[in-house]
């Protein structure tokens, strides 16, 4: 059974303009997050992604469909039985949200003198989570003598202090910069492997959910347009927000501006090689190439893994004999993907 179920889920707002109709951030949502994952929701600014967040803690009642939280359907909940969902879920934010006023070990202890915990217990949970996040000898100073990174970490530890067995992240990693952010993600893997919390990352950045995710769904206009493991839909989008999403990460064939650009600086036969996990290697195509004694220069794309799988396009500048350039190409296009996107300038 998913750990989080939305089935048909809608969130709509009145409009601040008179007889205009209401506003839908949400819009007939139906995903399935299970137990373990770690499931990132991305999107552009708008796309309903931080609401669809807010919907799964409760913090905003869904206008229609079903939500499920750990077996429970918290639609059907009053306010007193929703405080207990809440209670196993905890929460990561852009801005970490710290209390300025109170230490670290203030911060992260709040919780757990909320839940009504006995002092020896707040203080022996509080230095585990200060050991598990790496900042054992912070617990007497306060947010403003901390680094960005080191506020977020405040910020997990205080998230787990009463063990959820969820832990959602809004655009967590955001206002970092990319060594940080690395470091972070790094710790939220760990909360996942380690102690075994479902996370859900809402964020606008692909890269992150490259690093992170297992499994991914793409937000458009309140609506989900796309889902399904990371590497699938990094490696084969459908959507093409999804495929604009993707194209910030991973280069595939170039588009005629990039193509216009290549044809100048390179002679020779464009063409884009794409491989999928279990396709032949970069390798072989190369080898291929040079046995039928041909010239070629790698000239646009990557190659991208997800947790050891691989894929990407290579586009390579090929020059040498015409007939020598077909037969390379349909043995190598036996085994992977070829796209002969421009023959002008071959010699």
């Amino acid at each position: 059974m998913p750990i989080v179920s939305l089935t048909n889920v809608s969130k709509a707002y009145p409009s601040s303009d008179r007889g205009a109709g209401d506003v839908v951030a949400v819009d007939d949502v139906t995903l399935s997050i299970d137990k373990g994952d770690v499931y990132g929701i991305i999107g552009y600014s708008g796309a309903g992604k931080s609401t669809l967040v807010r919907l799964i803690n409760a913090l905003e009642p869904a206008t229609g469909g079903t939500i499920t939280v750990d077996g429970v359907d918290i639609t059907a909940l009053g306010e007193r039985e929703l405080r207990r969902v809440r209670g196993g879920i905890g929460m990561i934010f852009q801005q970490f949200n710290l209390f300025a006023s109170k230490s670290v070990k203030a911060n992260i202890a709040y919780p757990l003198k909320l839940a009504g915990w006995s002092k020896p217990d707040i203080d022996a949970r509080v230095t585990e989570l200060l050991s598990f996040v790496g900042l054992g000898d912070k617990a007497k100073a306060y947010p403003e003598q901390l680094s960005g990174g080191q506020k977020q970490r405040v910020g997990i530890a205080r998230a787990l202090a009463t063990g959820p067995a969820i832990l959602l992240a809004d655009e967590a990693t955001s206002a970092l910069d990319p060594q940080t952010t690395h470091e972070v993600l790094d710790l939220l893997k760990r909360v996942n492997k380690e102690q075994g919390v479902t996370i859900v990352i809402i964020t606008h950045e692909m890269d992150v959910i490259q690093t992170i995710a297992t499994k991914v769904a793409v937000m458009e206009a309140g609506r989900v347009i796309e889902q399904g493991d990371v590497f699938d839909v990094f490696s084969a989008p459908q959507n093409p927000a999804s495929q604009r999403f993707v194209g910030t990460v991973v280069k595939g064939i170039p588009s005629p501006s990039e193509l216009s650009v290549l044809r100048e600086r390179h002679a020779g036969r464009l063409v884009t090689f794409s491989f999928r996990d279990g396709s032949t290697s970069q390798a072989r195509v190369f080898l291929d190439l040079a046995q039928e004694g041909l010239e070629f220069e790698l000239v646009f794309g990557g190659i991208n893994d997800i947790r050891g799988r691989a894929f990407g396009h290579l586009t390579l500048a090929i020059r040498g004999d015409a007939a020598a350039i077909d037969r390379a190409l349909e043995i190598i296009g036996e085994r992977v993907e070829v796209t002969e996107i421009s023959r002008e300038g071959a010699r």
